[in-house]
């Protein structure tokens, strides 16, 4: 079993850079989608529990790879934007952000990421994957995956209304687990919390 992490939107790699040292006991695996580098397509070859961070959740339920065994859906979700029966983030909020995106993304990623907790500074980035990560948060609705799901959600979250965080993963066995301080930042702001999260999930796979 190896672990493959994939972050969210407005972040790269390095968002584990906190909790993947708390995990030694596993291989691990990153993607990133280039947003402010080079992009990273790891192969992945064998069983793995996936670890992901809110928009990478529907990331991996887009591509799963062949070997997935797990997911383990940090403030995630299997899709964004709210629908008659389905809750989630208004599509006019993402609508906002593409128009302003297309003046000046830069300043788009700034105020989502301090949004929703982060004011770490970044060099360049990378407008294309950015704008088409942004299209598939406003319209794309992965299926929902055949392998055990862990929820975790932060209940002081800025960004995923309650009622999106409660009813997401619905359809299917997912188990909920809720971290009553956090926010929508959770590897960054409890790492350990995270950690015991993905090893209950790996011990419940072996």
């Amino acid at each position: 079993m190896k672990l493959l992490f994939c972050h969210g939107w407005g972040f790269d790699r390095h968002f584990w850079d906190a909790l993947a040292p708390l995990l030694p006991e596993w291989e691990q695996l990153r993607d990133d989608r280039g947003y402010f580098g080079d992009a990273l397509a790891p192969a992945v070859e064998g069983p793995c529990l996936a670890v992901t961070h809110s928009f990478g959740t529907m990331r991996l339920l887009a591509d799963p790879p062949p070997g997935l065994a797990g997911l383990v859906a940090i403030n995630g979700f299997e899709r964004f934007t709210a629908t008659p029966d389905c809750p989630g983030v208004a599509t006019r909020v993402v609508e906002l952000m593409l128009r302003q995106f297309g003046r000046d993304p830069r300043t788009v990623v700034e105020d989502f990421r301090r949004r929703v907790g982060c004011d770490a500074a970044f060099a360049r980035i990378d407008p294309a994957p950015l704008r088409d990560d942004l299209l598939s948060l406003r319209d794309a609705h992965p299926r929902l995956p055949e392998v055990p799901v862990l929820v975790v959600q932060g209940a002081r979250d800025p960004l995923l209304p309650q009622a999106m965080r409660q009813g997401c993963f619905a359809g299917i066995a997912a188990r909920h687990l809720s971290h009553e301080g956090g926010g929508h930042l959770l590897p960054l702001e409890d790492p350990a919390f995270c950690a015991q999260a993905v090893r209950d999930m790996a011990g419940s796979l072996a």
